[in-house]
Formats: structure tokens, C-alpha cells, sequence
């Protein structure tokens, strides 16, 4: 007699482990984001001996600061909406290699005429960076990683500019600060042929990337196609982006003095010739805050809802830049003075992924669009701040810029009382409210 084998159920496939290819992706929009504000800031640490060297009034070292916020506004809509168009992989290689070349021509002119030229067009060029990051971002993580996801990126930018100061003032005293400049533009081109060849517009065009992965990133939904229409009326008519704009705006025109003038006035305000360490500070905890700043707003995304949440971070972290920014200002002490520079600029970087989140939450398929209509903003009040703190460093009132700077970082923590990223700009098919909780 034969005895049969009991009866069970078929088993079932475990389920797959999820592929990681979207943290990939991260890693090179980190590497993005560091060179970004390398070849950014290092014109404010070369400006002295630019100065110098040029024969440079600050009004006219103003101008040209200016011209590379106002090229880089100007073209930060359109470079924004060609990457939801066409997507960030070719729109951000289009755009490291233009940023590139103009940053190495930025160390063979000999005139302000020519110098102002070539910041402008330096600036078209990087016009639009961050919002393809965003772009990315949008496309290949979920809702609930996204403001982390940005944290990174612009931890990054803290590092870039953490690294700036003190790789170019060592370079340009071996080297002179015109060869600094041609270094960092070629760099720029290895990273956009990487790019180019390795990264895909969405994840199920990379090879990869799994069934588990893809649930991960879309929550369950397809991924919905780029959109070939930008809902300009709904854009305009949006008092929700009009109040994110304006308080990019009024935080765009007080950090510029950070990215271009920090150095200029260490030297002439607080007689630190080796200014190096000290201008790196405020990067360098930055992009710590960064990184606290993106996990803290998902955090409170998941305890309070996107109303809420976004809201605290922006109202904490921008609010809480003003008496940093205060004590420099009342300080008799050098080295206060300095840490509570870097501390303001600290505390509105803690925002910092919060606002760009912000974005990606109201603008969704359009996060591009969305973006570069904020940072056009930041950029036009950034250009404005070059040339008054340049009229003002010539009049020896550092103390009014400083006190303008604050009052920019208070004007965009009360606009947070009325931003509410729980409502987009165009509602996907179904889609719940987000700002509950």
C-alpha cells in the first residue's frame, strides 16, 4: 500500500527585496549639487584679488554678482519647464556643460564689461539646475522621501559651498585665481557625460530597478506621462504660489550676501585676511541643517499632514534666522559675530528642503515648472542684494545690509502662515486630501 503524500498549498514566491537604483540616482544629484555651488560661490572668494587685479570698484564687483542672479532668474522658468517637458536627463546635461564652459572662460577675461557678460551667461546656464533635480526627485521617489530626498541634495549645496573658500584661496596662490576657474569648469563636463550615459528619465526606463521598487516609488499607481501642458492660468491665479514665491523672494535677496559678499566683508568689516575657515563655517552647518531640516519636515509630514508640517519647518527655520542674523549685528566680538552669521544662515537651510518639498507637493507633474517659478523669484531678489549691499560696502554701511538681510528672513517665515502644501496646484485623478492629520 502506497501512502500519499498530505495536501498542501503551492508555495508562493517570497516577495522581491526592492532594488535601491533611486538612492543611485540621489548620489549623482548630490555630486550635482556640490559642483553647482562650487563653481557658484568661488568668484566670492576670488573677489578680492579680482578686484585687485581688474582695478573693481564693490559697486561694479556688485554688478557682477548681480548679472549671474539675473540671467539665472530670467532663464530658471524656461530651463524648469523644458526638464518636465523633455526631462532632466538631457536638460541637466545641457546645462552642467553650458555652466562649465563659462565657468572656465570666467578666468580669461580682463575687463568688467567682459566679466559681466560672462557671469550672465554663466548664470543662463546654470539657470534651471535645481528644478530638474527636483524633476528627478518628482519622478523617482515617493511622496514620503521627498523632502529628505531634496535635504540631500542641498546638504550638498552646503558642502559645495563649505569647499569653495578653501580650495580656491589655497589654488589661487599657487596658481593664480584665473586657472582656479578653467579646474572647476572642466570637472563639470565629466560629471554631465556620466550623467548623460547612465541616468533615465523615469525609473522603468532603468535597467534595475524592480516590480518592488516601482511600488515604492509610484505607491501602487502607473506613473503618470510627462505632461505636454502647463496650466499657466491655474499657475498665475494661485495665491498658494504667489505666497511661496514671494517668500523665496524675500530669503533669495538675504542669503545672496552669504554666496557672494561674506568674504569681502570679513576682510574689510573684521580685518580676517585668512578668511578661508570662516567663510566656510555657515556652508559647512548648513548643509547639516540640511540634512536635519528634510528628515524633520517628513517626520512632521507623516505626525501632522502637509499643511502642518511644512508649514512648522518653514515658520522655525526661517523665523529662527533673525536673531542670529541680530546678534552678528550687536556683537562686539569677532568670533560671536561670526558664529551667529553662520548660525542664521544654519537655521534657514534647516528650511531649506522644506520649501523646495513644497513644490514638489503644490506642483506634481509640474514640479518643474513650479520650481523654477520660486527660484526665478530667489534669484531676482538675490540680484537686487548684489548691487545694494555692493552700493552700501562702497558707502561703509555693512550694517544696513546685515539688518536687510534679517528682515528678508522674517518677511519669509510669516508668508508660511499662508502657504498650504496640502493643496495642488492641479489635483491628480482620485487623490486624497494630504492635509489632514
Amino acid at each position: 500500500m502506497i501512502r500519499e503524500k498530505p495536501y498542501s498549498l503551492p508555495e508562493s514566491d517570497p516577495p522581491l527585496q526592492p532594488s535601491r537604483v533611486r538612492y543611485r540616482v540621489l548620489g549623482m544629484l548630490f555630486l550635482l549639487s556640490i559642483l553647482t555651488f562650487l563653481d557658484r560661490v568661488c568668484i566670492g572668494s576670488a573677489a578680492p584679488l579680482m578686484r585687485r587685479d581688474l582695478g573693481l570698484t564693490t559697486l561694479q564687483m556688485g554688478g557682477i554678482f548681480s548679472a549671474f542672479s539675473l540671467a539665472y532668474g530670467i532663464f530658471e522658468v524656461p530651463s524648469g519647464w523644458l526638464g518636465d517637458r523633455f526631462g532632466p536627463r538631457r536638460m541637466l546635461t545641457r546645462i552642467v556643460i553650458w555652466w562649465s564652459v563659462f565657468t572656465a572662460l570666467t578666468g580669461r577675461v580682463n575687463s568688467f564689461q567682459g566679466l559681466w557678460i560672462t557671469r550672465f551667461l554663466f548664470g543662463a546656464g546654470e539657470a534651471g539646475a535645481y528644478p530638474n533635480s527636483s524633476c528627478a526627485i518628482a519622478r523617482w521617489f515617493p511622496f514620503v522621501e521627498r523632502a529628505r530626498a531634496q535635504a540631500v541634495v542641498w546638504m550638498a549645496s552646503g558642502l559645495g559651498g563649505a569647499i569653495a573658500p578653501l580650495i580656491v584661496v589655497p589654488l589661487q596662490r599657487q596658481f593664480g585665481w584665473r586657472n582656479v576657474f578653467t579646474v572647476f569648469g572642466a570637472i563639470g563636463v565629466f560629471w554631465a557625460i556620466g550623467w548623460y550615459l547612465w541616468f533615465r528619465d523615469r525609473p522603468e526606463q532603468k535597467r534595475g530597478v524592480n516590480e518592488s521598487e516601482m511600488q515604492i516609488i509610484h505607491g501602487g499607481a502607473s506613473s503618470p506621462s510627462s505632461p505636454t501642458v502647463i496650466p499657466w492660468k491655474v499657475l498665475v491665479t494661485s495665491g498658494n504660489l504667489w505666497a511661496v514665491i514671494a517668500g523665496y523672494f524675500a530669503s533669495g535677496y538675504a542669503v545672496n550676501f552669504y554666496f557672494f559678499w561674506l568674504p569681502t566683508y570679513l576682510v574689510e568689516v573684521h580685518g580676517i585676511q585668512n578668511f578661508a575657515p570662516y567663510a566656510a563655517l555657515p556652508f559647512l552647518l548648513g548643509a547639516f541643517a540640511n540634512a536635519f531640516g528634510g528628515w524633520t519636515s517628513d517626520a512632521l509630514v507623516r505626525r501632522m499632514g502637509l499643511r502642518w508640517g511644512r508649514r512648522t519647518v518653514g515658520l522655525l527655520g526661517l523665523g529662527g534666522s533673525v536673531p542670529f542674523v541680530l546678534l552678528s549685528l550687536a556683537s562686539h566680538s569677532t568670533p560671536l559675530a561670526v558664529i551667529s552669521l553662520a548660525m542664521g544662515f544654519a537655521s534657514a537651510n534647516f528650511a531649506l528642503p522644506n520649501c523646495w518639498a513644497v513644490c514638489l507637493d503644490i506642483g506634481r507633474r509640474h514640479s518643474g515648472t513650479v520650481t523654477g517659478c520660486m527660484n526665478t523669484a530667489a534669484q531676482i531678489g538675490g540680484a537686487i542684494a548684489a548691487t545694494v549691499v555692493g552700493y552700501l560696502a562702497g558707502h561703509k554701511q555693512w550694517s544696513l545690509a546685515i539688518l536687510a538681510m534679517a528682515l528678508g528672513f522674517l518677511i519669509s517665515a510669516l508668508l508660511y502662515l499662508v502657504i498650504d502644501a496640502s493643496q495642488p496646484l492641479v489635483p491628480e485623478r482620485g487623490e486624497q486630501d494630504q492635509g489632514r492629520g
